[in-house]
């Protein structure tokens, strides 16, 4: 018997293959995507690969974030409301909101370091997914260019120069949900100039709260020839408000206190900005850029109910107000060792995030009740490094890289006494560390359509700020020992790529990975929370095949083994993904009929140490379809299409409710929404 994530996707694919069936014989080829790119001889290990906006406008998308699972392995899911970062999860790894993935658009870092949320926080949502021109990711810590949050990977996405035309796109759906983006390209005589804007609406399927999330993002790019080389300049600016469903509790549903798709808080949300302007330019050899950006975010969320505060309840507010300034210049040059072919570059990066205030208060109905710590904080850093790709014999070649960085931190306090009566004065502290990475592959090229790699790195994260001066506990005064500023993280890969033709593209990487610590700054309590070292190992497959010029069948699957290397009591590392698959079929047909259907299938995994409780498996079926005729386009999405009431996320801790007397240790999971549709209709000028 078939597997159920295979049997759910077989009686699907019905869904679609009937849909599309009576497309007309007369055919062209398909635009090539960027799963469909040759990446023999240009890549430096089997888990590195491009994604092209062909591959995205594919998707049906719940959420901006999705654009990242597009990444083989790579699951993104949602504990909260519709405004706030995604959860990841990555090669064993629950990113949280972004800890050991580094993501980037433009050359603009998105995690966010000492974030008032979670470390390295990554919100996606000022992310227009059409103004999306490319998406190069890469796993493990084998990249020179890359430094922090980048121990299991990283994403640099890339907007688009310009738009093929001008394009106004309406989408109504259920649940209240509402988005209108108008875009274009306008020629100059020497500036080619974009310009978009985005509006989002949407109540959500919950039964008690309406999330009314009102999501605006514009943004305005300029490109031009400079200087025998590509100028770009751009400004962006994102703002939204939403109201949240938080993860609910799994006894209030079973005993009728709630419904699944209901909240023990109704007044959790949030509000968040990001507005950023940014310079680049490209020629033969140099890359430079610069950027400067303004965020900020007031998040309040209810995790444990009335655990704490059994008059109040538990609700928290965190707060984050900063400027991040920042850029990067790199040189490339060609050369000869001896006989060997030699491609030499050097970059220099820098980064200062000027955070204004990151708190964190006890609230009520969004209302402050009290203090518990806020900070301001001045983080700096600079890093150097150098890649070096060796053209060792036609078919051997490898590539070294080594790099290292500087952190400053410079924590100040900015409460005195707390409301439990704490002096967080001693708090405030000057701290700094420095790091050096070496990196290195060899790549032999078996033949045309053949290739293989072995690599190995060592990487890190940084910690945040807060823990590292860290010297009372906000909460009861307690002595608490400061983290190291930067983690350490050493991985290694063996992998091998096929191209054959335009028809089949597929890779395969056996990895392994250790972290030094899963040290974290916990920012429900203001304190830091230590683990121990981790250990990773898995493997990864995926396959892309034209099974004709019309119709595409992709498959990616990831399985992976996490353990602490000491008893935590346990061995098992809580939210470690498993097995993660994910199946799709699209057509592309010459009298424009398309459509696509997809299954993620994300594992069981363990949530505590000793691996005694465990999540259920999801699995989640989206479908894509449409129709373009003259200058318009009409699709529909219909996303859970089989309505599965599986989880988005589950996590087991203690909680109480207004009625307990006692804390309660039970699952608490966000449930998957349930299917929905949406039409769109696109204009295109």
């Amino acid at each position: 018997m078939l597997p159920k994530p295979l049997c759910l996707f077989s009686l699907t694919s019905g869904v679609l293959l009937s849909t599309l069936a009576h497309a007309h014989d007369s055919i062209e080829q398909i635009t090539v995507s960027g799963r469909a790119v040759n990446l023999i001889g240009q890549s430096q290990s089997a888990s590195e690969g491009l994604v092209s906006q062909k591959d995205i406008e594919v998707r049906a998308l719940l959420r901006t974030g999705e654009i990242l699972e597009l990444i083989p392995g790579m699951v993104v899911t949602q504990h909260s409301g519709t405004g706030k970062a995604n959860q990841y999860f990555l090669r064993g790894f629950n990113v949280d909101h972004g800890t050991d993935f580094a993501t980037s658009y433009d050359a603009m870092p998105v995690n966010m370091r000492s974030h008032g949320h979670g470390q390295g926080y990554t919100d996606l949502n000022f992310i227009i997914p059409e103004l999306v021109g490319a998406m190069h990711y890469h796993k493990g810590p084998y990249y020179a260019d890359v430094g922090d949050f980048s121990g299991a990977g990283a994403a640099q996405i890339i907007s688009r120069n310009r738009l093929d035309a001008g394009m106004v796109k309406l989408t109504g759906g259920e649940n209240g949900y509402g988005r209108l983006l108008v875009g274009d390209t306008f020629a100059g005589p020497r500036t080619d100039i974009t310009a978009a804007l985005e509006a989002t609406y949407y109540d959500g399927p919950w039964t008690d709260i309406d999330e009314d999330l009102e999501k605006f993002n514009g943004l305005l790019k300029g490109v031009s020839e400079l200087g025998g080389g590509t100028f770009a300049w751009s400004l962006m600016g994102y703002r939204n408000q939403w109201n949240s469903a938080d993860q609910i509790p799994a006894r209030a549903v079973n005993d009728g206190v709630i419904d699944r798709l209901g909240s023990i808080d109704t007044s959790t949300g949030g509000e968040s900005s990001r507005y950023s302007v940014n310079l680049g330019w490209q020629g033969e050899r140099w890359k430079a850029s610069a950027y400067i950006l303004e965020y900020d975010l007031n998040l309040w969320s209810n995790f444990t109910y009335y655990l704490d505060n059994p008059d109040t309840g538990d609700q928290f507010e965190q707060v984050d107000d900063r400027r991040i300034y920042g850029g990067e210049m790199s040189y490339t040059r060609e050369g000869q060792l001896g006989a060997i072919k030699v491609s030499n570059t050097f970059g220099l990066q820098t980064r200062v995030d000027d955070i204004n205030e990151v708190g964190l208060y006890a609230t009520s109905e969004r209302v402050r009740q009290g203090v518990v710590r806020a900070d301001a904080i001045t983080e700096a850093s600079v890093a150097a490094y150098w890649s070096g790709v060796f053209e060792l014999t036609p078919r051997l070649r490898s590539e070294l890289g080594v790099r290292y960085d500087f952190y400053a931190f410079d924590v100040k306090d900015s409460v005195g006494v707390n409301s439990a009566g704490v002096d967080l004065g001693v708090n405030s502290g000057r701290t700094h560390e420095g790091m050096a990475s070496l990196k290195a592959s060899l790549i032999y090229t078996l033949s045309e359509a053949w290739e293989t790699y072995l690599s190995a790195g060592t990487g890190f994260h940084s910690n945040d700020a807060r823990g590292t001066t860290i010297v009372v506990d906000p909460a009861d005064g307690s002595a608490a020992e400061p983290v190291d500023p930067l983690v350490r993280s050493r991985g290694a890969e063996w992998g091998v790529r096929a191209y054959l033709g335009e028809r089949l593209n597929l890779s395969a990487a056996l990895w392994y990975l250790e972290l030094d610590s899963e040290l974290l700054f916990v920012g429900v309590a203001g304190n830091t929370e230590a683990s121990d070292a981790t250990e990773r190992t898995g493997l990864e497959l995926a396959a892309y095949y034209a099974l004709s010029d019309y119709w595409t069948l992709d498959l990616e699957y990831a399985y992976t083994d996490a353990r602490f290397q000491r008893e935590q009591p346990g061995l098992d590392v809580p939210g470690a993904v498993e097995d993660v698959l994910q199946l799709g079929l699209s057509a592309d047909f010459a009298n424009g009929l398309f459509g696509s259907l997809r299954l993620r299938y994300f594992g069981p995994r363990p949530l505590v140490e000793t691996g005694e409780v465990r999540s259920a498996s999801s699995t989640l079926v989206n479908l894509k379809t449409g129709y373009r005729f003259d200058q318009f386009t009409l699709s529909l999405d219909l996303l859970n299409l089989l309505d599965s009431d599986d989880h988005d996320i589950d996590y087991f801790y203690e909680s109480q409710l207004a009625t307990e007397t006692a804390p309660v240790e039970d699952l608490h999971y966000h449930p998957l929404e349930p299917r929905t549709a949406r039409v769109t209709l696109e204009y295109r000028f």
